[in-house]
């Protein structure tokens, strides 16, 4: 699908079908009022991201509770999303946004296209291509703001080059265990960088016993997929900060010998989604040309069962020389991210380090299946990581405090640590305070913790994100490393 900026007024711009937002339910907008009583007798009340496709007239409008980019995201990619299966090969829309001299609304209107036409369809016999090709922006404005036209093209060109690496991240989640492990994720990550000009290192299995890397050994021993531990970098001229991403890749979890129930386990090839999200974030830093150096590390591993299976009960020891104690094998992303944060810190002295997990089932419960836990100990990073998420990218996340109380429940009688806490409650805040525990000290200060087990993956669409695997927090996380950049000029 191509989406073109026009310099013409949309009446003289040949198309299928005209999308039109429906702002604070203004039903008299020039853009609206002809049609007003139509809309009215189909039911259309204008709420955010209902629509209603005027076929004969060739309109399609959709609801958009204001001009904020989370809002004209969501619309978009909503109104996207219900005609994909209708024969209409080209749309027309107007420029939406709040400000003379701000793009933000445009980026987000361009990521609301890109991201809502979407799909995932190779797994399907006979695939339905999709009918959508082409979608004009025209220059022609909703309220008569008025912007460049190369700043209207850029955050065009830069919204498309995120919204790239967020389908591309999708699609890794989407993707069957048995068709994506591994080895297959560490050949992905060696494309990503042959096609972006990144480096790549990757570890075997024997380099990765040669590392001491022996919680993430545990967690793989019993799938006959080895495991890969992933560095990609991306080193430009004079980088005004260094970040360090660590991603969990479990590519598939059955939960060990702590098994699953079967209705738990369905889905599992979503617990990819950390590592996945490191490759997309380092796609779109490279096709943004960020001045930031970016370092993505992923533990790739499958969790099965099987008689060499690690055990509760057993003592790992962890690349750092800590002891943990295994309480339950399916607390096994936090061992694999326990050793490559250990490994990451020592291979790059990074300004911020940010791990990515499908963590916990508690953080869904805490914050529900739509937000992303943040968690760490500057408030500083916190605030701007939140604020990159809420406010800049349009992805929900929330604080989550490391309460100094909880740490109790991860001691251990024979190891220096358990891999979960003795409590049922704040595990979200436990696994946070376990990888605390492999955080080097003069490196505390600079840690986030992302639990994305709640956004990660849905069964239905939401907003801009469609059925399946969402690619949260790319968006978030790109956005806190433009800001960085920002600040560092």
């Amino acid at each position: 699908m191509e989406i073109k900026y026009i310099t013409k007024p949309l009446s003289e711009i040949e198309a299928e079908l005209e999308l039109v937002l429906v702002v604070e339910k203004n039903f008299e907008h020039p853009f609206v009022k002809d049609y007003k009583k139509t809309l009215e007798v189909l039911g259309f009340s204008g709420n955010q991201d209902e629509t209603a496709l005027l076929i004969e007239s060739k309109k399609l409008f959709v609801g958009c509770d204001s001009l904020k980019g989370k809002d004209i995201r969501s619309a978009i990619a909503s109104a996207i999303r219900s005609i994909l299966d209708k024969d209409i090969a080209s749309v027309k829309l107007a420029t939406y946004t709040n400000y003379d001299k701000c793009t933000a609304s445009i980026k987000a209107l361009a990521e609301g296209l890109a991201l809502g036409s979407y799909s995932f369809t190779i797994y399907k016999s006979q695939p339905k291509e999709p009918k959508l090709q082409t979608i004009y922006i025209s220059n022609e404005s909703y309220n008569d703001k008025n912007i460049e036209e190369s700043k209207i093209k850029d955050a065009i060109t830069r919204a498309l080059n995120i919204a790239q690496a967020v389908n591309f991240v999708r699609d890794i989640v989407n993707t069957p265990p048995d068709d994506f492990y591994p080895k297959i994720m560490a050949k992905t990550a060696k494309d990503l960088a042959k096609e972006n000009n990144l480096e790549c290192e990757i570890l075997k299995e024997e380099e990765i016993k040669e590392e001491g890397m022996n919680a993430l050994l545990a967690v793989a021993r019993a799938s006959r997929h080895e495991p890969r531990v992933i560095h990609l970098s991306y080193k430009p001229k004079n980088p005004k900060a260094v970040v360090s991403i660590i991603g969990k890749g479990l590519t598939y979890d059955s939960g060990g010998l702590s098994l699953k129930p079967s209705n738990f386990m369905l889905t599992m090839k979503l617990d990819k989604s950390g590592g996945a999200a490191v490759l997309g974030i380092l796609q779109a830093v490279s096709a943004l040309g960020l001045d930031i150096e970016v370092h993505g590390f992923i533990g790739a591993v499958e969790n099965m069962i099987g008689g060499n299976a690690y055990k509760p009960d057993d003592v790992l020891t962890a690349k750092n020389g800590k002891t943990i104690e295994v309480k339950n094998t399916d607390a096994e992303g936090r061992l694999v991210l326990a050793d490559v944060l250990c490994y990451a810190q020592e291979k790059v002295k990074a300004d911020v380090i940010i791990d990515i997990a499908t963590l916990t089932g508690a953080c869904v419960v805490g914050l529900g299946e739509y937000t992303f836990g943040v968690m760490g100990k500057n408030e500083d990073l916190i605030d701007k990581m939140l604020h990159a998420a809420n406010i800049s990218a349009g992805e929900d996340a929330a604080y989550l405090p490391m309460n100094r109380h909880l740490k109790k429940g991860l001691k251990s009688t024979i190891a220096d640590i358990s891999n979960v806490s003795s409590s049922r409650y704040g595990g979200a805040i436990t696994a946070a305070m376990f990888l605390e525990e492999f955080i080097e000290e003069e490196n505390k200060d600079k840690w986030l913790h992302l639990d994305i087990a709640g956004p990660a993956f849905n069964d239905s669409a939401w907003g801009e994100n469609p059925a399946g695997g969402s690619g949260v927090p790319v968006r978030s996380v790109i956005s806190f490393l433009q800001k960085l950049q920002d600040n560092k000029h």
